[in-house]
């Protein structure tokens, strides 16, 4: 029996080694390379601003009014916003602030996917295909920078095709656990975007604050995703069609995140799920790719979808280590090892705040707890290999931050 564990760990010891190494590598180029920023514009583009909005009238006006104080010309803007599945008055909100509103009603098909496929088929209905140069993609409870379509723009005239702008939480200081969220966005931030932007790979187009050409839109069909993470899936589209997905940190999207644990566990749950739905989708196609011409491309996303399958086998030495220690009542062990864990993860958390800047006051409760949220992802990885989440359910968002600010989106 000891001889399969042994086999057992030293494979998932050898497979831990290969991931983190690679992602070590990104590390080092943080450290010595600085961000590359696109020239300025040549032209300036047209863009339209796609928001799916389920129930959202509290918080839809603060990021509508954001959009249309950008320093970006006004004229070259248009917002549209997909009520989706709505029972208040988000439309008519919409409507009253100025957006194209289309209106959707498909219980049977609740998600953002769903939204974003209607909203991309109803303007190329109603302005065709070569009206907008770009479009930009946002959540319903985000704030946008005022320069946020200035730096997009630079990054279109430089080429992109799609771009992540940088994401960050609007809330941090309301809770411990929305502290978490903007301690886990720098992360991504600072150790996955930027080093990829960096050596010209792309960023992890995810979450809120994206744009995608008209171009590629008809390269691709439209938006047509499946998964409950249509941002993950369209990302891996992009992969395999090799379309590097340009990193634009200048471009800062604020958004609001959860400020219960319980919350937090049901929307991390439905991204765990939609993650792993779209890598037991896509990831035989990438690997297969890795030896084409986009090879990079679908390699490192490959990883990237790869990571959560192999962060649950790495959760296999450690059991074992914390069944020995308690069979054999070796309780100093276990404890010196959460102890380690937890004092690690602390310390993570504290040059997190430290690299992205933030005032450590008042995140010293999110920088105690990190290590909590860190390991409440790894029982939601679980959750998802074995159980996927089939029913979309919203969080409410308050918009009390966004009130507070008065308009402002720097918080």
């Amino acid at each position: 029996m000891e001889e399969y564990i042994w086999h057992i760990n030293l494979f998932v010891f050898v497979l831990l080694t290969v991931c983190y190494l690679y992602q070590f590598v990104y590390v080092l180029v943080v450290l010595f390379k600085k961000d590359n920023t696109p020239q300025q514009p040549a032209v300036l583009h047209r863009f339209g601003v796609v928001i799916a909005a389920r129930n959202e009238r509290v918080v839809l006006p603060n990021l509508i009014r954001s959009i249309q104080e950008q320093s970006y010309p006004r004229e070259l803007v248009d917002i549209f916003v997909v009520a989706d599945n709505c029972t208040d008055d988000t439309a008519q909100v919409a409507r009253e602030m100025g957006a194209v509103v289309y209106e959707r009603c498909n219980p049977q098909q609740v998600g953002k996917g769903y939204a974003l496929d209607f909203a991309f088929h109803r303007i190329a209905q109603d302005y065709g295909n070569q009206y907008h140069d770009a479009f930009l993609v946002f959540d319903a409870d985000n704030l946008v920078d005022p320069d946020f379509l200035a730096r997009m723009n630079d990054a279109f005239c430089a080429g992109a095709q799609a771009a992540k702008g940088k994401q960050t939480a609007m809330n941090p200081h309301d809770a411990w656990i929305s502290g978490c969220y903007d301690l886990y966005f720098e992360n991504f931030n600072l150790f996955y975007n930027r080093p990829r932007g960096n050596l010209g790979l792309s960023a992890k187009l995810v979450g809120t604050g994206f744009a995608v050409s008209q171009g590629l839109m008809d390269r691709l069909g439209g938006w047509n995703t499946e998964t409950m993470a249509e941002d993950a899936e369209f990302a891996a589209q992009c992969a395999m069609a090799g379309v590097k997905v340009w990193w634009v940190p200048e471009a800062l999207t604020y958004d609001e995140e959860p400020v219960t644990f319980r919350q937090s566990l049901v929307q991390r749950r439905r991204w765990c799920s939609g993650v792993m739905s779209v890598a037991g989708c896509y990831l035989p196609r990438l690997w297969r790719r890795v030896p084409s011409r986009n090879c990079f491309y679908c390699l490192d996303f490959a990883v990237f979808l790869s990571m959560p399958i192999v962060q649950v086998l790495a959760l296999l030495p450690g059991l074992w280590a914390v069944a020995q220690a308690v069979i054999l009542e070796n309780w100093l062990a276990l404890a010196l090892s959460l102890v380690s864990f937890w004092g690690g993860m602390t310390l993570t958390a504290l040059a997190l705040a430290l690299a992205g800047r933030r005032k450590l006051r008042p995140l010293w409760k999110s920088i105690l707890l990190y290590p909590l949220f860190t390991a409440s992802w790894y029982p939601l990885h679980i959750l998802a290999v074995f159980r996927k989440t089939k029913v979309w359910k919203p969080i409410a968002h308050r918009g009390q931050t966004a009130r507070r600010l008065g308009g402002s989106v720097r918080p």
